[in-house]
């Protein structure tokens, strides 16, 4: 007997974190008034 077996499907989405925090979130507001670029350099 055949069985009827489920094709299999994968979809990709890609997203990013530019999406993902909102506009008026605390964590852009403290990237816009502190320049992490010293941390950077340090850990490089």
């Amino acid at each position: 007997m055949l069985k009827n077996t489920p094709s299999l499907q994968y979809e990709i989405e890609m997203i990013s974190l530019e999406q993902l925090v909102p506009k008026d979130h605390l964590v852009r507001k403290v990237t816009k008034a502190i320049d992490f670029d010293f941390i950077r350099d340090e850990v490089a």
